[in-house]
């Protein structure tokens, strides 16, 4: 059986967290669209690490890992983040990398560095690791895929020829320093030596896997409002975050996906520039940063202190539709334990108008919260273990949300660690 894990908002959802959990019951874990540009963090008995490229099920001994050919794959981030986990306890990965996976270049990097500062105060706030340059040269079909690093004469020619094409943009718009071919075709090589002994017909491991019935996780970056297509355009990733696209990012059949798990966070946060309706700021943003999440809202790539807002019913209707859910996993529900009162962002009014679908952007950027607050519990729900246990204004709070959104909550997260989780009947 084939399951997605997916965010429904922004990203930072907590899907690393539900990953690793399921992942006590999953054979293979798969990485499926993104690259390094977004971290998942994960609190388990092996201690606390921030993953970028490895999937979050890499620390069961009996599962292996998958980069998807959807992936933007960045190499030595990827071995070296191998290397670091190892280091911290871990049981060496088994490791496989799609043939048909592209590569992320230093080039891209420097490019993404380049782009934000031309744009100065119109920047996308990138986490310049490269990730637009990435997927425009794979769409401009100039991009180098991984089945590509083992055919010598080809790489030769191309580095010249990519190259060429790159000097033109650095040495005219942004006057910085040229690429030098041979410099390229030693990168490409010293990648080849990295990644040969992991490479594989994904698509077709996956087919035989399914056939095997084999319990299948993909596990998705970022959230529906990041999606290209249908998020908060410009200000989104460059890959589809949505779970229909798992099937094209590892290779296997749509219908094959039967659960698609949606995080859910108790509240809201975002990295990156973008409309945020339910946004709060000051010192009641502060202290939802500093209680959140495990050590704070920070992001787990940049550091980046996360915007803060409460939760937003509008956009995680919206999302949890687009990623066709079947069950919603609500997270950091332990945080909110110190307040009084919980605002919900219910609707959005936009020219005078209440509405409760998620708009396109430019009507996004006008939207003001409708609000609606609900009592705390004002207690510590964390060791809790059943639903029934929860306080009753705890309980009140998820089924208010549920009702909102339209999906059934089945898992309760309420802590960082890998048991610190409720599960609940539809």
């Amino acid at each position: 059986m084939v399951k997605a894990v997916v965010g429904a908002n922004w990203g930072d959802e907590g899907k690393g967290k539900i990953t690793d959990m399921l992942g006590k019951e999953a054979d293979i874990i798969v990485r499926f669209q993104g690259g390094a540009n977004a971290g998942h963090t994960i609190v388990n008995d092996y201690g606390k690490f921030a993953l970028h490229t490895l999937p979050s099920g890499v620390f069961y001994d009996h599962t292996t890992s998958i980069i998807g050919n959807g992936v933007a794959l960045d190499i030595p981030r990827l071995f070296g983040e191998v290397q670091q986990i190892v280091k911290q306890g871990v049981p060496q990965p088994k490791l496989l990398v799609s043939d048909r996976a592209q590569i992320v270049m230093s080039y891209h990097k420097n490019f993404d560095a380049y782009e934000e500062e031309r744009l100065g105060g119109k920047s996308f706030g990138s986490t310049k690791s490269g990730i637009a340059p990435f997927y425009s040269d794979k769409y401009a079909k100039i991009g180098f895929q991984v089945s590509e690093l083992f055919d010598d004469e080809l790489l030769k020619e191309k580095v010249v020829r990519v190259a060429e094409q790159k000097n033109v943009i650095l040495e005219h718009l942004y006057h910085k320093p040229l690429i030098n071919p041979d410099d390229l075709y030693k990168e490409l090589t010293e990648y080849r030596d990295m990644v040969a002994p992991f490479v594989c017909d994904v698509s077709l491991y996956l087919h035989n896997a399914i056939k095997e019935g084999k319990e299948i996780l993909l596990e998705g970056q970022l959230g529906s409002l990041k999606d290209p297509d249908h998020g908060i355009y410009p200000m989104v990733t460059s890959s589809s975050t949505l779970a229909a696209y798992g099937a094209i990012g590892a290779g296997i059949p749509p219908y094959e996906i039967k659960q698609i798990i949606t995080v859910c966070k108790a509240y809201s946060s975002a990295v990156g520039a973008g409309a945020f309706v339910s946004e709060i700021f000051g010192e009641e943003a502060d202290e939802l940063r500093r209680r959140g999440g495990d050590g704070g809202e920070f992001g787990a790539t940049t550091g980046r202190p996360r915007r803060m807002g409460w939760f937003d019913c509008v956009a995680s209707k919206y999302g949890c539709r687009m990623q066709g859910t079947t069950d919603v996993a609500f997270t950091v529900l332990d945080v909110l334990g110190y307040l009084d009162e919980i605002p919900v962002c219910v609707g959005y009014e936009i020219n005078g108008e209440v509405t409760t679908e998620f708009p396109v952007t430019h009507l996004l950027e006008k939207a003001k919260p409708v609000l609606k607050t609900l009592p705390g519990w004002k207690c510590d729900i964390r060791g809790i273990k059943t639903y029934e246990e929860l306080p009753e204004n705890c309980r009140k709070y998820i089924e208010f949300i549920e009702e909102q959104i339209g999906y059934p909550i089945t898992m309760v997260s309420n802590g960082p660690g890998r048991d610190d989780i409720i599960y609940r009947k539809r």
